[in-house]
């Protein structure tokens, strides 16, 4: 099936199912989409019942409508109705076809405002969400949106390593009274890992050291804030505590070693592991 006739009938679909959630008209209908619409609409009634009071300043207001408008003109959102003449079935079928496709490029405008905003107001009311509350979806998807905007390998190496200085806040939130410690590490764990094989990589490709101050900055504060979770909590607590304090010693042997590779002129090898590239050895 096409992809572009398969979206547009999913939004259709997710116009009829929010306009049934707010009171409207009931579709006696059943799209084989509405298990996956079903959560999304349920999602809506509770942004729109919890719905932040971000203060939004005149540049962010001014640049959002202004990609509204720009939206709804190339979508043909509001644009006059057609005065030619059709048959009598044609012209007895265009004005429900023409609503319905209305409130389904209504729904993707409304798709795209909500995702601007959200960026200011829902965003920073999820960022001090942990596992188990009702915005930290919300606040992961924000981080893998990110993720996907970022312009080069070393930004995405220190969004990385800021999305693990996140997880171990989380990880302090839930250290000694509720479940999930050693989950929020293992992710902290996976990030930092992501974080530090991108930006070493890119140290070696640019035989320049400068990628890796960003590893040395997240080093520091990480290890003293992990420092000061290793003797509380449970023996299980304890020992996975240790076991992420020594990976960022690993992770402080690779990055003294390649500043000394990439400092004599010795040429990097293409092996490589979870930290990135190996280090050579200076003659």
């Amino acid at each position: 099936m096409d992809n572009a006739l398969f979206s547009r009938r999913r939004a259709e679909r997710f116009a009829q199912l929010l306009d049934e959630a707010n009171g409207g008209r009931r579709h006696h209908v059943r799209s084989r989409v509405d298990d996956q619409l079903t959560p999304l609409i349920g999602l809506s009634r509770q942004l729109t019942a919890n719905a932040p009071a971000p203060k939004v300043d005149a540049e962010f207001r001014t640049g959002l409508r202004a990609m509204l408008l720009a939206t709804a003109e190339r979508e043909g959102i509001a644009a006059p109705a057609s005065t030619e003449k059709v048959g009598t079935s044609r012209g007895a079928l265009l004005p429900a076809v023409t609503a319905r496709r209305a409130r389904a490029r209504g729904a993707i405008l409304v798709g795209i405002a909500a995702g601007a905003i959200a960026v200011s107001g829902i965003s920073a009311a999820s960022e001090n969400a942990v596992p188990g509350d009702a915005l930290y979806g919300m606040k992961r998807g924000t981080e893998r949106a990110q993720l996907a905007l970022a312009s080069s390998e070393i930004s995405r190496g220190q969004l990385f390593l800021d999305f693990a200085r996140t997880r171990l806040a989380e990880a302090s939130a839930l250290h000694g009274s509720r479940s999930g410690y050693g989950a929020v590490l293992d992710d902290m764990d996976a990030d930092t890992r992501q974080g530090v094989r991108l930006l070493t990589a890119a140290a070696v490709q640019r035989s320049d050291p400068t990628a890796l101050d960003a590893v040395d900055a997240f080093l520091v504060p990480q290890r003293r804030a992990l420092d000061a979770l290793r003797d509380s909590g449970s023996r299980t607590d304890r020992e996975r505590t240790a076991q992420s304090l020594k990976l960022l010693a690993s992770v402080t042997e690779r990055a003294d070693a390649l500043r000394t590779t990439i400092a004599c002129g010795e040429p990097v090898g293409s092996a490589s592991d979870s930290l990135g590239p190996l280090p050579g050895t200076c003659t």
